[in-house]
């Protein structure tokens, strides 16, 4: 009897056993099963993306926060897509706020990473949680280390965007595709070649000798300038106006003197700073150059919601810049330029300023 019931018992036991084993190992399928069904949606939230500077990122498949590292970066993630935003780097002047759309002008300002002076740290980026770091400038050796350094200790994948002049329709497409906003990419880069086309048969137009001698003044002494081909004059060659700043084997911004402006003898001077153009008709060293005795000097205001010549690359507004200072030397017609200029604005800043307000 005690050994039928143990006999029953172990019987029982076994098969518990047995279901036990055979219930982990369905358990096991199901769970591997249920990862292999996961795999696709897992590799769907992401995709990789090759920037200006020729790296692979892996970005989000939906990117929803961008955290802009730069005034350029803003703009181009402004007039794309405003409300992925997580906030300014420097907050908006009162002269900038009429060109921005009310929704946006508050928006936290956060600090930059790039450029001089730049204010952001690591913890207010993270602190803002954005999907997508992006920067819009140079993509020379120093900003892409930048970028992978910041990638590498956030873990937030960083992207860098060509911001020279002739690179604008590019840009346009490319972040519209990394945000999946390719229609108003593929829209606003249409605008910007159409409106090269449109510089282009103008300056055409127009012989070489008869373009204007243009100087780039930037600083308070208004001896620092752009060389030919710098990302801070190009605007103003692509519209006509020859740059006197030619310096063989330099690069960007470099200094100049008094006796090689006069020998340059420039008929426009161009700048963004006010005390500088507050005084030049007052210096005596400035008395003798062309475009002092003409009349001929233009202070371009500065604004970071629509770039400026000298200051640094935004979308439209350089190509509205480039108009609006060579347009009458150069041969334009006026009636190209202005219009041109206040439909540009209003095209890409999901705003209607005063017409006033557009110079």
């Amino acid at each position: 009897m005690h050994l039928c019931v143990l006999y029953q018992a172990l019987a029982t036991t076994n098969s518990l056993h047995g279901l036990v084993k055979d219930l982990r190992r369905a358990a096991g399928a199901v769970a591997i099963a249920a990862l292999l069904l996961a795999l696709p949606a897992v590799f769907a939230q992401a995709r990789t993306v090759t920037d200006s500077a020729n790296r692979k990122v892996v970005v989000p498949e939906k990117i929803e926060r961008v955290f802009a590292a730069g005034p350029p970066a803003a703009i181009l993630l402004y007039v794309l897509a405003p409300e992925r935003m997580t906030g300014w780097p420097d907050p908006p002047t009162a002269e900038e706020r009429p060109f921005i759309s009310e929704k946006y002008r508050d928006l936290p300002a956060l600090g930059r990473l790039t450029g001089r002076g730049g204010t952001a740290n690591l913890e207010v980026v993270l602190k803002s949680k954005p999907d997508l770091i992006l920067d819009f400038g140079s993509v020379r050796e120093t900003y892409v280390s930048l970028a992978e350094n910041v990638q590498e200790q956030t873990n937030i994948p960083y992207v860098l965007i060509d911001g020279h002049f002739e690179a604008s329709p590019a840009a346009l497409r490319l972040l519209g595709d990394v945000l999946g906003v390719n229609e108003r990419g593929a829209l606003l880069a249409k605008y910007v070649e159409d409106t090269f086309v449109q510089i282009d048969a103008a300056r055409a137009a127009t012989p070489i000798d008869k373009r204007p001698r243009v100087y780039l003044a930037r600083g308070p002494d208004g001896l620092e300038t752009g060389v030919v081909g710098s990302i801070n004059t190009e605007i103003i060659e692509r519209a006509g106006g020859r740059n006197v700043a030619e310096a063989v084997g330099q690069k960007g911004l470099v200094r100049v003197s008094m006796e090689q402006l006069i020998i340059a003898d420039p008929e426009i001077i161009i700048t963004w700073d006010r005390n500088f153009y507050d005084r030049i008709f007052k210096d005596p060293l400035w008395a003798g150059i062309r475009a002092v005795r003409d009349g001929r000097v233009y202070w371009r205001r500065p604004r970071r919601s629509a770039g400026s010549i000298g200051h640094h690359p935004s979308t439209g507004s350089s190509v509205s810049d480039g108009l609006r200072v060579c347009s009458t030397p150069t041969g334009f017609p006026k009636t190209f330029a202005k219009p041109r200029v206040r439909s540009i604005v209003c095209s890409i800043m999901w705003n209607r300023p005063n017409p006033n307000s557009i110079p």
